[in-house]
């Protein structure tokens, strides 16, 4: 998929003037790198880029998902983060780079997996959940897997790849109804050295006793 680089030019131009970033890159140049091209790594995975509905947990200063969402007009991007301050900054990202497919959800990913999607929850509720620099994968497929419709995608950035990390993912994956899909090796710009797309696949209805109580998924990881 090719997207011109005139479309990420408001959320840059926001970003650089945001007194509040929460990212130590927002140079519009490095941005456009570290942040832009990065965050478009992840429609090497198809289902990522045929998505429809996107969570992005722990979205902190907003990316991936404020990006994806400029990629994916089609698509609605929900901005999952529990910081509040966070959230002000990527509402004002939002406006400012008129976004209207993505929007700021104020929530802990398993305070917003407890509820339907009927009843303006997240569980079961998304095609693709994505995360990045958010945590190791066995909290993340935890994260993931109560939000996920049937069939539906967990995409993690990560960086160079560690075994016992992988096997940890892969053993509370299965404990919630996912399995590993692959791991894909992107280079996303000329610098970028050992970045990697982890990719689960929802395969079973997640138990009834996920998501645990907040928290519970980084004290306790399952593996």
């Amino acid at each position: 998929m090719s997207v011109s680089r005139e479309t990420f030019l408001p959320l840059l131009e926001a970003l650089a003037a945001e007194p509040d970033p929460h990212t130590t890159v927002s140079d519009p140049e490095a941005a456009l790198e570290v942040h832009v091209a990065d965050s478009l790594s992840g429609l090497d995975v198809s289902d990522l880029s045929s998505a429809r509905h996107i969570a992005d947990i722990g979205a902190g200063a907003g990316f991936p998902g404020l990006v994806l969402a400029l990629a994916l007009p089609r698509a609605q991007v929900d901005l999952v983060e529990a910081a509040g301050r966070k959230t002000a900054v990527m509402d004002r990202l939002i406006q400012a780079a008129s976004i209207p497919n993505a929007r700021s959800v104020t929530a802990r990913a398993e305070d917003l997996a407890r509820v339907p999607a009927a009843l303006g929850g997240g569980r079961d509720a998304y095609d693709a959940v994505t995360a990045r620099a958010v945590g190791p994968l066995a909290v993340l497929v935890e994260y993931a897997a109560p939000l996920l419709r049937d069939a539906g995608v967990l995409v993690a950035w990560k960086g160079e790849r560690d075994a016992a990390e992988e096997a940890a993912g892969a053993a509370a994956a299965r404990a919630v109804g996912m399995a590993v899909e692959e791991v894909l090796p992107v280079k996303p710009y000329r610098s970028s050295e050992n970045r990697h797309l982890h990719v689960f696949r929802k395969t079973s209805p997640t138990p009834d006793r996920f998501p645990r109580r907040a928290g519970m998924a980084r004290k306790h990881p399952l593996a």
